[in-house]
């Protein structure tokens, strides 16, 4: 029995180690060299102090500085209070664009950083835009009203 055992363990063991193939992965696609590449102005806006509440817009210009059309398919902000514009339609080489977004302070405080992630067919993939800035709380209401004691 221990022979019977023994040799189905190692009809078990060559064929479990027969089944093993090594998967070799592709080769990674070669880097395109004409592909479209952003040269942003800045990539970084500091706002500065604000007051809860206040919008601040801010357009980010960029170059298509690669050799074929730029195409835009994404872009969006940090949370629901920055929202992004970008043109819908490819730069071509040498092409201009702006990317326009608009942050909504309302209910914020404090140091911010909203960033909008930009999707696109360019070189590096997404690039990721920064707006920095300070929130300050608005002072608290006076009343006049007196205050009643019981």
């Amino acid at each position: 029995m221990k022979k019977v055992i023994l040799a189905v363990s190692m009809f078990l063991f060559v064929a479990a180690s027969h089944a093993q193939t090594k998967v070799v992965a592709p080769d990674a696609a070669p880097e395109n060299k004409n592909a479209p590449e952003f040269k942003f102005d800045v990539e970084e806006y500091n706002f500065g102090t604000i007051k809860q509440g206040d919008k601040v817009t801010y357009d980010f210009k960029f170059a298509n500085t690669g050799k074929e059309p730029l195409i835009i398919t994404e872009a969006h902000g940090s949370c629901g209070c920055t929202v992004p514009q970008w043109p819908k339609e490819p730069i071509a080489k040498g092409g201009n664009g702006v990317i326009h977004v608009e942050f909504n302070s309302t209910g914020k405080m404090g140091m911010q950083d909203k960033t909008v992630t930009i999707t696109s067919n360019a070189k590096g993939g997404s690039k990721v835009l920064h707006l920095k800035g300070n929130v300050e709380a608005p002072p608290p209401v006076k009343t006049d009203a007196p205050v009643e004691k019981k």
